[in-house]
């Protein structure tokens, strides 16, 4: 699936999630805490694809999240490529082809999701607000350029940096620890989930099981049949699936919020 997609479905995921705990669980969140985990979901679910470079001298290239910081960002996806391909080669077998890049290996699997979870939460409870406006100012930069992909263009990665850093530190700022932050780690984590089932449901599918080897071969791709996969930048994408996650978004969001704000009032709800 293509960038937007990603974090759309990102965001519409927190939020339906957010909104079940808020009615079966009794678990209320602020707006602003809201907000947050919708911000760092959707950046999460763009985070995988920081294995598919460009051309880093040139701003070239690379995946919509690669170009979020200009030539800074585009550095680091050319870095996890290699890093992904590394481990792609090292842990191949006899049936897995060879392969010139990393795209849709290692930060396609469930294995790296469970890590980026477990590795954001261990960064905040260990240097607090620094890692916290530092992961805040990442996952919301990703956010903004997968969600308002047409405008981020526009604008270019200098202002989303500045809206980034800005936004993080607002956060940090107004939202009390004890609420927002142990969500942080989940929100990565069920982001970068959520993009690889995005991409199981296109042809080129990922590698899902692994490590678990299969008819000798540790990275089998597994996506569902062509003549039902989604096709990339296709009307089944961009029109259809956009749409649905769009209005799931906007229908959680208003479950969550009227509640809050009636309460903010003292109204019964």
């Amino acid at each position: 699936m293509m960038g937007p997609s990603h974090a759309l479905s990102g965001a519409a995921v927190w939020l339906t999630g957010s909104w079940a705990l808020d009615q079966f669980a009794g678990y209320h969140q602020s707006p602003l805490a809201i907000a947050v985990g919708t911000a760092v979901c959707a950046g999460g679910a763009l985070f995988p694809d920081l294995d598919l470079s460009g051309k880093v001298t040139r701003n070239q290239g690379g995946a919509t999240v690669a170009r979020t910081f200009g030539v800074f960002s585009l550095f680091l996806a050319e870095v996890i490529e290699k890093v992904s391909l590394g481990v792609y080669t090292a842990t191949r077998l006899s049936k897995d082809p060879h392969r010139h890049n990393g795209h849709r290996t290692l930060t396609h699997t469930v294995p790296f999701t469970v890590l980026v979870g477990w590795g954001t939460t261990a960064l905040c409870a260990a240097y607090g607000k620094w890692a916290v406006i530092g992961i805040l100012f990442f996952m919301i930069g990703l956010a903004l350029r997968g969600l308002f992909d047409e405008w981020a263009k526009r604008v270019g990665w200098l202002t989303i940096t500045l809206l980034s850093l800005g936004a993080a530190v607002f956060t940090w700022v107004t939202l009390p620890a004890d609420r927002g932050y142990p969500m942080l780690g989940l929100a990565v984590g069920v982001g970068s989930f959520v993009h690889i089932i995005g991409d199981m449901i296109t042809s080129a599918g990922v590698p899902i099981l692994w490590p678990i080897p299969i008819k000798r071969r540790m990275w089998r791709m597994i996506g569902i049949p062509d003549h039902i996969a989604l096709r990339t930048g296709g009307k089944g994408e961009v029109v259809v699936l956009r749409t649905v996650l769009t209005i799931v978004s906007v229908l959680a969001a208003l479950g969550l919020v009227a509640p809050a704000v009636l309460r903010s009032f003292n109204v019964p709800v």
